[in-house]
């Protein structure tokens, strides 16, 4: 970390960044039902997806998102741009993210204010934003059923406008980098 911190003057912020794919094949959680009967829960057979990048600073709780079609690099550097977007002057974001291959692409364009800093493979325990991704899902997205693409996507609009700085900082506290003096 005090690597991608040192050569940038001024206040360097920490944000955990990651994508999550939110589909009409839905998440089925516990719900009530009276004893000894079967509790009833939504299912869809369609498979359509809309994907929700998103970067927290699990510090403040501050919050980029971005709902997109796909995963790749150009929808990458457009959410690149958005965040960079978000940074004021004099301040510099490390972007601590997975190795996914659009993070690490010849094509990907990051902005000047921001420098990557990519997780060891295969650690999603590390990343705060998976505590989110099943935050969302089960608050918000789950038993549900999607008449089509449209409503998915209104529906991950809405389930992220839900959430405020609090929620966020709660449901990504990083006891690991509070201890360390990170954040």
């Amino acid at each position: 970390m005090s690597e991608a911190v040192a050569p940038h003057g001024g206040r360097t912020r920490v944000f955990f960044m990651d994508e999550a794919r939110l589909g009409q094949q839905g998440t089925l959680t516990r719900v009530w039902a009276p004893r000894g009967s079967r509790p009833a829960a939504v299912k869809q057979t369609r498979y359509e997806w809309v994907y929700l990048y998103a970067a927290v600073e699990p510090s403040t709780g501050e919050s980029v998102a971005l709902l997109a079609p796909n995963v790749d690099t150009g929808t990458f550097n457009v959410f690149l741009r958005m965040l960079a977007a978000e940074v004021r002057a004099g301040e510099h974001v490390v972007l601590v993210m997975d190795r996914a291959g659009w993070h690490r692409s010849k094509a990907l364009e990051l902005p000047d204010c921001v420098t990557a800093l990519l997780l060891p493979p295969y650690s999603p325990e590390l990343n705060p934003v998976e505590n989110l991704w099943h935050h969302l899902r089960s608050h918000h997205l789950s038993n549900r059923a999607y008449d089509d693409y449209d409503h998915l996507l209104d529906a991950g609009s809405e389930a992220w406008r839900r959430l405020t700085p609090e929620v966020i900082r709660s449901v990504c506290a990083c006891p690991y980098l509070e201890r360390a003096g990170q954040l």
